[in-house]
């Protein structure tokens, strides 16, 4: 089996890269969605995050607001990213706990798949299986290190395309949502660093279509090795 993991900043098109691998038939999984399902109600991690960040951050529908938690974690650091240690100190161990699981699920039945973890996150987390740092946490991980690349006023276009659920927005909405676009890939700024560090690079500045021909290409590399490590 060949365990694959495929990152790319804000707007990059990692997830168009990993419905196009699961339409190949690459099992594939978001560490987004992982997160998500994680921080419902009655889960240990959102007890821990309502422990660490106070009721504030509950809806009145007892779901987290994320908005606010993300107030938090982004802005209230005292050098900016105190507080979002805080919070991947408790989401980032359970969710790639979770990765684990269901990468081993998958091995038990089907030998010489290809598993792709989808995650913006694979070079900064601090946490994982291991307890060496440095390449060692993702290198035993994953087997291969897939990046999506795009130019940043791309990323930002797409950021506030997506972001705006298709009405029309004011210039000041606009200019907010530019401005959250740029502290994320900012934020996001090791994962761009470590591109060099990736066995295969996409570079999504066309269409959907040219992003998807370059999947294509790189499916079958995917699945010999995958082959080749039964």
């Amino acid at each position: 089996m060949l365990r694959v993991g495929l990152t790319g900043g804000l707007g990059s098109g990692k997830s168009t890269a990993a419905r196009r691998l699961a339409e190949l038939g690459a099992y594939v999984f978001s560490a987004d969605e992982m997160g998500r399902a994680l921080m419902q109600p009655g889960e240990p991690v959102y007890a821990a995050i309502v422990d660490r960040f106070g009721a504030g951050v509950v809806g009145p529908d007892g779901l987290l607001d994320r908005p606010a938690l993300a107030r938090i974690a982004f802005g209230d650091g005292r050098d900016g990213t105190g507080r979002i240690e805080e919070l991947n100190a408790i989401v980032h161990p359970a969710t790639i706990a979770r990765q684990a699981e269901l990468v081993a699920e998958v091995a038990a039945h089907d030998a010489d798949a290809v598993t792709v973890v989808e995650s913006a996150l694979i070079f900064q987390t601090k946490y994982g299986e291991t307890k060496d740092g440095g390449e060692g946490r993702w290198h035993r991980r994953f087997d291969k290190i897939i990046f999506v690349r795009a130019p940043e006023e791309l990323k930002i276009a797409r950021f506030v395309g997506r972001s705006s659920g298709g009405k029309t927005l004011s210039g000041e909405e606009r200019g907010a949502l530019e401005a959250e676009a740029r502290r994320r890939i900012a934020n996001q700024a090791e994962t761009e660093r470590n591109a060099a560090s990736c066995d295969y690079v996409l570079t999504n500045d066309g269409s959907v279509e040219q992003l998807q021909a370059q999947v294509d290409a790189l499916w079958p590399v995917l699945k010999e090795l995958g082959r080749q490590r039964v």
